[in-house]
């Protein structure tokens, strides 16, 4: 069954106006979707308003036990919620599939994080006091939510803030909304009180979100998106000194040294470059590579990539799906269109399909330093090679964006490797590997990729405050 109401204090609401969820691959229409409109957007927050105190003073233990029920939920339904991200996202079932285990994940990090968030009890240095620390839940919290992973983005927030004791609103993108409110029902069935978790889908959404933002009542905001909408968002939640939360946008470099194991740094490349059809803010967006190895890297990636199947994403065998949509896809051809005007050589792919559907190919290329395409968050299965002469100059290349969210290093040598990595100005590093995310370590960037992190025994935190009390014993 697809839920396509708003989920609103444990109720599922209609309203008269609805909103087509369709399918990238063809452009059929799945669902329509309620709007919410101001009257939804204030139930939704009267429901969370009115749910914290007790939420908020509920067992973590019970807090811990409804979210492993979820998991559990979670991975029993794996295939079905797997299909139903495929459709509404357009990346391939092997995708959909894992970012559906990885999101279950999430609920299950954070149901055993529910009952270890520590406190201090020690003596002050003067000795006149004791000095008691502890943590209490930071209240209503705002959640917005992007199409790239709709479930793991929607788990990776919903789950500290219900370990932590939080309620929350939650947005998701309006191209993926139906994950979303699947997710709402598997946390109904898990036993979640009425009005912790309510899902709104408000369109366009930024009256909705700015009245938010405006009541006192809301202390948090959890925002994942693009660099752009975080800036306008920090701004509003300025006027109130909102907490916030922002894992913004990415421009990856992937850094092949002349030491490296080229065949192993191909395979990572695939698995950074085409995860999720190259829609991650952690995608390889930039290949320096060595000199010494750049032809033989390219060679051997253009080989790779152009053995992957461009389907439907439920098609049997597919490896690479389409776009969200018609629109993200224009994006990305036009990115390559321009860098092929700056010079930048094509090695594979580089045109867009005829025919129905929101397809882009792999595609290679070669460019200078100075192309443009590499000052942009491709968000697609291009991949962008500059051939360096030096480890320095490819560190100095690296650190050359206003990002710094994620890089990764493929060297035959580890300390060589850690001496690169500590000179990247990202937040997370992935030596020779080509995936790093996990929910047991902390997720987020450097610079303008974000603040805060999301993820391991940081994730919680973000939903806690933390409160001093003084006692003379």
């Amino acid at each position: 069954m697809i839920r396509s109401d708003l989920y609103i204090n444990g109720e599922w609401v209609a309203t008269p106006k609805r909103h087509p969820v369709y399918d990238p691959s063809d452009n059929s229409v799945i669902a329509e979707i309620a709007v919410a409109g101001d009257n939804e957007v204030d139930a939704a927050l009267n429901a969370a308003a009115n749910a914290f105190p007790s939420f908020a003073k509920m067992a973590p233990r019970a807090r811990g036990e409804i979210l492993r029920k979820a998991f559990e939920i979670m991975i029993a339904e794996a295939d079905d919620l797997a299909r139903l991200v495929s459709r509404e996202n357009g990346k391939v079932f092997a995708d959909a599939k894992g970012e559906i285990l990885y999101a279950a994940e999430f609920f299950r990090w954070f149901s055993e994080e529910a009952v270890r968030i520590n406190g201090e009890f020690r003596h002050a240095p003067s000795g006149d006091k004791r000095i008691l620390v502890t943590h209490q839940p930071v209240g209503v919290s705002l959640l917005i939510t992007p199409w790239n992973f709709p479930a793991a983005m929607a788990t990776r927030k919903i789950g500290p803030a219900v370990a932590a004791g939080c309620t929350v609103i939650v947005k998701p993108a309006m191209e993926t909304p139906l994950t979303t409110l699947a997710i709402a029902d598997i946390l109904h069935r898990a036993g979640l009180p009425a009005g912790v978790v309510n899902v709104i889908t408000p369109t366009p959404a930024s009256p909705a979100v700015t009245r938010l933002l405006a009541d006192p009542r809301v202390k948090n905001l959890s925002f994942t998106g693009s660099t752009q909408v975080g800036k306008m968002l920090l701004k509003q939640a300025a006027d109130r000194v909102i907490r916030t939360s922002m894992e913004l946008g990415g421009n990856a470099p992937f850094i092949v040294l002349d030491d490296a194991n080229i065949d192993d740094a191909v395979a990572g490349a695939m698995l950074a470059k085409l995860r999720n059809g190259g829609a991650a803010c952690t995608a390889a967006n930039r290949f320096y590579v060595s000199k010494k190895v750049a032809q033989e890297f390219v060679d051997k990636l253009t080989q790779a990539m152009s053995k992957i199947k461009m389907a439907p994403g439920l098609t049997e065998g597919a490896q690479l799906g389409a776009s969200v949509s018609v629109k993200e896809r224009d994006k990305i051809a036009d990115l390559v269109a321009n860098s092929v005007k700056q010079g930048g050589k094509v090695t594979l792919g580089g045109t867009k399909p005829e025919g129905a559907g929101a397809f882009y190919p792999p595609t290679v290329m070669i460019v200078s330093a100075d192309n443009d395409i590499l000052k942009e968050e491709i968000f697609g299965p291009v991949a962008v090679v500059v051939t360096v002469d030096s480890d320095e100059e490819a560190i100095k290349l690296a650190n050359d964006t206003e990002y710094g969210l994620i890089s990764y290093v493929y060297s035959g040598a580890l300390d060589r490797a850690i001496r690169v990595s500590e000179a990247m100005e990202s937040g997370m590093v992935a030596i020779n590997r080509g995936v790093i995310s996990d929910p047991a370590a902390p997720f987020g960037g450097y610079k303008e990729s974000g603040l805060g992190r999301e993820g391991g025994f940081d994730g919680v935190h973000e939903f806690l405050e933390k409160k001093y009390i003084g006692v003379t014993i």
